[in-house]
């Protein structure tokens, strides 16, 4: 193997590991960028997406989501953001939400006809901003660098070697990080986004038994339309309500607990 290749490996791997974080849930994870990097990206992204997009004039729905994002965003931690989150409404029928670095937050009217009241669209928008609080953006993009990083190296080595077939071996390498890796690591995220959000709405003093309807909710919505889960980015709904029940007497007890109720109509 030549000298560059091995140095080329080695660099790789002691930038990988001098990026390791740990996340909310106490997973590992790799963080590559820096967080104000992170936080620019994502006002940028969403300053194009208001001038692609059409957004909602309805002032009632406008003040809906404001005021269950702002019940929500209150108990973020200021380590993730403390500013004033900005939160739009899209008048758009995906059954959709977003959150992103900088305190952005995205609602697209379709997701209304489903979330059915204030707190299953706390579920939504907590999910979302569990993301964040999280740094899953920042994970995604690192794992994806790195899985690039390392199939270059390897076919560096392959070549130098001149190993016989090795481009059906690079394409089976990619396919490998999608499915052993990327969409092992998106459906982690979901499910750890989704605690974190269940969290976040009961210490918001909504209630967390209503992620559960919120659920069966999409699961209708959807009419079968998903993939295979082993080959998705997110869970399947079964596997999410599973995952929430589990965690919903913890949920309850913050609920019970929670200084306010918030009234939003």
């Amino acid at each position: 193997m030549k000298k560059w290749v091995k140095q080329i490996g080695a660099a790789s791997l002691v930038a990988m590991l001098s990026a390791c974080g740990t996340s909310p849930t106490g997973r590992n994870q790799l963080l590559l960028f820096p967080e104000d990097q992170m936080s620019a990206m994502g006002q940028q992204a969403f300053t194009s997406m208001k001038e692609e997009l059409k957004i909602s004039n309805k002032r009632v729905a406008n003040s809906y989501v404001e005021c269950v994002a702002r019940s929500i965003t209150a108990n973020v931690p200021q380590e993730v953001f403390a500013g004033q989150w900005e939160v739009v409404v899209f008048d758009d029928e995906q059954v959709n939400a977003f959150a992103l670095p900088g305190g952005k937050i995205g609602v697209y009217t379709g997701l209304l006809k489903v979330a059915e009241n204030q707190h299953q669209l706390a579920a939504v928008i907590g999910h979302e901003v569990g993301h964040v609080i999280a740094n899953h953006g920042n994970e995604r993009m690192s794992i994806g660098t790195a899985s690039q990083l390392t199939t270059q190296v390897v076919g560096q080595v392959l070549a130098a070697n001149e190993v016989p077939y090795s481009g059906p071996i690079m394409a089976a390498m990619g396919l490998g990080a999608q499915v052993g890796v990327q969409l092992p690591y998106s459906r982690s995220h979901e499910s750890e986004a989704d605690l974190i959000g269940l969290t976040l709405m009961a210490q918001s003093g909504f209630n967390p038994q209503e992620s559960v309807s919120l659920w069966h909710n999409m699961d209708a919505a959807s009419e079968g339309n998903r993939p295979p889960e082993l080959l998705s980015t997110h869970p399947a709904p079964s596997s999410r309500i599973q995952n929430l029940q589990a965690n919903m007497s913890e949920a309850n007890a913050l609920y019970q607990q929670a200084p306010r109720r918030p009234d939003c109509k």
